[in-house]
């Protein structure tokens, strides 16, 4: 009995020990350690059950490619030494597209999903099991350990965001951006296209967006309020061409993307471009150098006729380059101040009926809203959107707390929660100026 009880504490502390070594980020539901190893070498071979898997076995194969050397036979017909993809054919209601399971036996590793999706995020898990480098391996022999891992995302929306407005990134970093994304099983990218420091996607219809709206003379040196100021001329956009790259990239890993075009505020490289959608239409502005503009400077489109004409071809271009069902308009940080200030503004308000400038930002969002649904999509928003009545469909990104997405939820909207506190990564984690801030 003393022996039995043994071997039974062996190996639930071996199981312990190799779960703890897993580190499978988003951790799975659900993990069984089984004992032994599958080893990965040149012929082994990955096995589709139908043609819908290919995508998932491409980027396999490119992976242990880049990173081991080598790549697998793709085929539909192989019993022994395989790592069989086995999405299923029928879902029941509910359904779970993204839910997924991997086997791993000293024969072979089958990859079941709920959906192609769910396949895919089970062949991520694969990767993250597979050696770190190189280094780690010799003659081309992958280990792997036997283990069941069932899993499936708990919240539909799993998403990051990249700002490349304030700092330009090309097309190569997004691309690599997105397979951190994909390889974490997320399934949206939120892209802040544009903002008071840059225009970064082109519009065939208002070429000087990304022209004079595209760069900066300058960029703050250091953190906020900075050191001075560079005086490097700086900026950069995607053309719809690049665009298009991109979207097809994110589109083959499951991630849909989410452009963000923020407005009314957060308008300035806008302005600069077109100062005759501002509020001071007679004033030329200079795309922004710094942050923390708001009040600053008049970054506020004005209400006009002519600037929802120019939102509307904006959007539209915008919403024929993304297939995504959200578009996000912003809305984050629009300073009243201009409103205040303008007759224009003032006599909308009396004409509309609005009560005061919060009222007034309701009234814009609606339109917008009003623009983006004819076209089929959803609108989505930061939560300042709720100032002054929320527009009917929209779907609130609650960055300032929690707050504002519990409001939101209360009046029966989708609510993104984003707070800032927590899941803001560029906020400076020290008061020093050092190379990690």
């Amino acid at each position: 009995m003393k022996n039995f009880l043994l071997v039974v504490f062996f190996f639930a502390s071996q199981s312990v020990a190799l779960s703890q070594q897993l580190n499978i980020i988003p951790k799975p539901n659900n993990v069984q350690i089984t004992g032994g190893k599958f080893i990965i070498t040149p012929t082994t071979a990955i096995v589709l059950s139908d043609e819908g898997e290919q995508n998932t076995a491409n980027f396999l194969n490119s992976y242990l490619q880049q990173f081991y050397g080598f790549q697998l036979k793709i085929t539909k017909q192989a019993t022994a030494n395989i790592i069989r993809l086995a999405t299923k054919k029928f879902i029941t209601a509910p359904g779970n597209a993204a839910a997924h399971t991997v086997s791993i036996t000293t024969k072979n590793i089958i990859i079941s999903g709920d959906g192609y999706e769910g396949t895919f995020y089970g062949m991520q898990s694969l990767l993250q099991l597979l050696p770190i480098s190189k280094s780690q391996i010799t003659n081309q022999r992958l280990s792997v350990p036997c283990l069941t891992i069932n899993d499936a995302p708990r919240f539909g929306y799993r998403g990051m965001h990249l700002d490349v407005s304030r700092h330009f990134f090309g097309v190569d970093y997004v691309k690599k951006y997105i397979d951190f994304i994909a390889l974490h099983k997320m399934n949206y990218f939120h892209w802040h296209l544009t903002d008071d420091q840059g225009w970064r996607i082109e519009i065939k219809k208002y070429p000087k967006l990304t022209s004079i709206g595209g760069f900066r003379k300058g960029t703050i040196i250091g953190r906020y309020p900075g050191k001075g100021n560079d005086s490097i001329y700086y900026g950069g956009y995607y053309t719809q061409e690049e665009i298009k790259e991109v979207v097809k990239y994110a589109t083959e890993r499951f991630i849909t993307i989410v452009p963000e075009i923020d407005v009314p505020g957060h308008s300035l490289a806008a302005i600069t471009a077109y100062p005759e959608y501002s509020t001071t239409p007679n004033i030329q502005q200079e795309v922004g150098q710094t942050w923390g503009l708001f009040d600053k400077v008049n970054n506020v489109l004005s209400p006009t006729e002519g600037t929802f004409s120019f939102l509307e071809a904006v959007f539209s271009e915008v919403i024929d380059l993304f297939p995504g069902k959200y578009i996000h308009i912003g809305g984050d940080e629009c300073s009243k101040r201009w409103w205040k200030e303008s007759a224009f503004c003032q006599d909308v308000m009396k004409r509309e009926g609005l009560k005061n400038e919060e009222q007034l930002q309701s009234y814009f969002v609606t339109r917008i809203e009003k623009m983006i649904n004819a076209k089929g999509r959803l609108m989505m928003g930061w939560d300042e959107i709720l100032q002054g009545g929320l527009a009917p469909n929209a779907l609130v990104m609650s960055w300032q707390g929690e707050k504002g997405g519990i409001e939101a939820a209360k009046q029966k909207h989708q609510v993104v929660m984003t707070p800032g506190t927590y899941c803001y990564f560029d906020h400076s984690q020290t008061r020093n100026e050092d190379s990690v801030t």
